[in-house]
């Protein structure tokens, strides 16, 4: 991926060094991949339904008690290396993110982009969402309008995904900023007051069509960024679709228990979830990702 002539983003907190967390409860604006894959060894080891175990993850990372921002400060600590070359290269990628958003969201929606801020961390933090830890995975906070994102989960999916690659960490990237681009849109409110009407399944269901769309919007940013500044190179996608597959939960479910309970996806299917990044980079159209009326 050729990011060095994107633009660098200056909403990258860095909390790396800082410490703090221990202790923290599980929280977020949606289940990271390392929780999922928490919750099926739960369940493979304890015989309790995933279904249940996702179910009450999903309250506490939608609603952690109500709702109410955590206010507490992180400990402070030795301030990050400015020029840490992971930091440098999610400054790109989210720097790339604002400035084709900032064009496309409104051209295609009439609705304004403002950037969200990005959280690195390592171990754990806190978020406006609750407390957050690696195991978590990435992830956005419709409450405080902030992506969080633990590095070493680039490490992960080298090792325990099959994925990895420059364009393939821009791609979880874009991915969580696809779902601030759907907070904007008012997206996020309108499936939360749905799943309250709704059964499990149904709301599983509904969290599926979330996070495909997030995948699309992924594909419409990658779209519209090589547009602009020709970043892929030959195997690029290839590795995007990868870890589109790796990540998918029929896939994340086998490894765990030895088979999927398709009731109990929340994030889509690996095909599902390749279909939806690969329909996104070639339409590089908002309007080509709605998931939810296909």
């Amino acid at each position: 991926m050729q990011y060095e002539n994107t633009p660098i983003s200056s909403n990258v907190e860095d909390r790396r060094g800082q410490g703090g967390g221990g202790g923290l409860p599980m929280g977020g604006g949606g289940l990271g991949i390392g929780a999922i894959i928490v919750i099926f060894a739960i369940s493979y080891f304890t015989g309790i339904s995933p279904q249940v175990l996702m179910g009450g993850a999903e309250i506490i990372a939608s609603h952690n008690g109500g709702g109410a921002p955590q206010t507490q400060p992180v400990s402070t600590g030795p301030a990050a290396d400015p020029n840490d070359p992971m930091r440098t290269f999610i400054a790109h990628v989210l720097g790339g993110t604002e400035a084709v958003w900032a064009t496309v969201l409104p051209e295609q929606t009439g609705v304004q982009y403002t950037p969200a801020p990005l959280v690195l961390y390592d171990g754990a933090t806190r978020s406006g969402c609750g407390g957050a830890r690696s195991a978590m995975g990435p992830f956005y906070c419709p409450i405080d309008k902030k992506v969080y994102l633990d590095t070493s989960f680039f490490r992960d999916m080298k090792t325990k995904y099959g994925g990895g690659g420059d364009f393939a960490y821009a791609y979880v990237i874009a991915h969580e900023i696809g779902h601030h681009v759907q907070d904007l849109l008012g997206i996020l409110d309108k499936v939360d007051a749905a799943k309250e009407r709704v059964g499990q399944t149904q709301a599983n269901a509904l969290s599926v069509r979330v996070e495909l769309m997030a995948d699309c919007l992924a594909g419409v940013w990658a779209a519209n960024a090589n547009q602009k500044w020709q970043i892929l190179e030959p195997g690029d996608i290839e590795k995007a679709l990868a870890t589109a597959q790796a990540i998918g939960d029929d896939r994340l479910q086998t490894a765990a228990r030895g088979y999927a309970v398709p009731d109990s996806f929340t994030h889509g299917s690996a095909a599902a979830r390749q279909q939806w990044l690969t329909t996104g980079l070639k339409s590089g159209q908002v309007a080509s990702c709605d998931t939810f009326s296909k």
